[in-house]
């Protein structure tokens, strides 16, 4: 055995759901208990474990089959512990000294945190108040700062691109306009890179707001060229140009008044301004469920094999983070708070302009 600062950790997945978890959590913890002789507590439900002190022990027998599962064996909640202002009702203490008590009562010397950019601004949190803390960067909306990717990602974009794939035929034989809603409230990187992959006449993603106008404008083009049908990608979070001009506050209203999601908005406003025939399909919770794809069970299992080696070093405080094919410490507070959105002069959304892809502006 190696020699490690950490002898007991803790591990909890919080936030959505997504391909890759259960093949980190194997990762860290197999790596933890064989290459240091660390012992692994189990926590479940996310934050909300922690605080109401739900825990299980976990050796490498518990660990089998977990490689190609999809979901976290773990639960997972959304619990944000420094936001709640009442003690909670289980456990009669503010979340925040639950979670220290917890630590403590189970002889942790550290935490591993998988999860977003809410679990791990949460983990930024924990860390300042004390706790041994390492994030683990998950989603597929791929939005996570300073790491060039995080696992689910790959997945989510493989079933995305599948689904436009077979779409793509339908819309052939009907002659239709398919709108297809992806993932990525703020972040437009499933967009973007499912849209190329699937060869999508029109992209919208957050970060480039729409012209309804500009986009009809692309479909009749393509109508009249002879292409009876258009593919048109859209992210859940993109907005139109009016929109942008909004306030956070006045926006999120506008959005609480709509009726329907953003596709079927888009597709609404594409047959009044073609009176070409649309239909939608949201992928929703397909993109984030089921196995994951070879590529994430490699990404998760270098993140988790990192992780435990960051733990055994005692570096505390930190994102484990890909950068240029290596795996580094990012500080939680460089990461806590901040959306990697995908920069405008980005070489993808060049390549699809290049291409002839329409992105609404």
């Amino acid at each position: 055995m190696k020699e490690s600062v950490v002898k007991k950790f803790g591990i909890l997945t919080s936030g959505g759901d997504a391909p890759g978890l259960n093949a980190a959590i194997r990762a860290v913890c197999r790596a933890g208990i064989i290459e240091y002789g660390m012992k692994v507590v189990g926590i479940k439900n996310g934050y909300r474990g922690l605080i109401q002190g739900n825990c299980i022990p976990l050796e490498t027998k518990d660990l089998t089959g977990l490689l190609t599962e999809g979901g976290t064996f773990l639960g997972t909640s959304r619990e944000k512990p420094f936001k709640a202002k009442e003690p909670d009702p289980e456990t009669g203490l503010m979340p925040v000294e639950a979670i220290r008590k917890n630590y403590k009562k189970w002889g942790l010397d550290a935490l591993v945190c998988l999860g977003g950019n809410g679990t791990n601004t949460t983990a930024s949190q924990l860390s300042k108040v004390g706790l041994n803390v390492i994030g683990l960067p998950k989603t597929i909306d791929n939005d996570i700062a300073h790491t060039d990717m995080t696992f689910g990602f790959h997945t989510a974009l493989d079933v995305a691109t599948e689904a436009i794939d077979r779409i793509h035929t339908t819309a052939h034989s009907h002659s239709r306009i398919m709108i297809i809603e992806v993932m990525g409230h703020k972040a437009g990187w499933l967009g973007l890179y499912s849209g190329i992959a699937g060869g999508g006449d029109v992209i919208l993603i957050p970060e480039i707001p729409y012209d309804i106008k500009s986009v009809a404008r692309a479909v009749k083009a393509r109508r009249d060229a002879g292409k009876e049908f258009s593919i048109v990608i859209v992210a859940e979070g993109a907005l139109s140009k009016e929109e942008a001009k909004l306030d956070k506050k006045e926006f999120k209203k506008a959005r609480l008044n709509m009726p329907y999601s953003i596709g079927y908005r888009v597709a609404k406003e594409l047959e009044e301004e073609t009176k070409l025939e649309s239909r939608v399909s949201v992928l929703g919770y397909l993109q984030r469920g089921g196995t994951p794809s070879p590529y994430d069970r490699v990404l998760a299992s270098q993140y988790g094999v990192a992780a435990a080696d960051f733990l055994a070093r005692g570096e505390f405080g930190k994102l484990v983070a890909l950068q240029n094919g290596k795996m580094v410490g990012v500080p939680l507070e460089d990461v806590a708070g901040i959306v990697r959105t995908v920069p405008l002069d980005h070489p993808m959304i060049q390549a699809g302009r290049n291409l002839g892809t329409c992105f609404g502006d």
